[in-house]
């Protein structure tokens, strides 16, 4: 199992799709982790972020664009 990264000193930053009313869906990503792609919900800054790798990430936004991910 791998550690769970340290995610406090990270600048996160809103994905550019959410709308900016408050109480709107909103993701962020962090930019500044080494190999990884940490997601999070903004309105759930201290939840816990989901973490991609680049080769993970890549696809699923591919996936997303094309509306081939099912979102619940």
């Amino acid at each position: 199992m791998r550690a769970t990264p340290d995610l406090s000193t990270a600048q996160w930053r809103k994905s550019s799709y959410s709308g900016g009313q408050q109480g709107d869906a909103c993701v962020e990503v962090a930019d500044d982790v080494p190999a990884l792609v940490p997601v999070r919900d903004s309105k759930a800054p201290l939840a816990a972020a989901l973490v991609f790798t680049p080769d993970a990430w890549g696809p699923f936004i591919v996936s997303l664009a094309n509306g081939t991910v099912p979102i619940a």
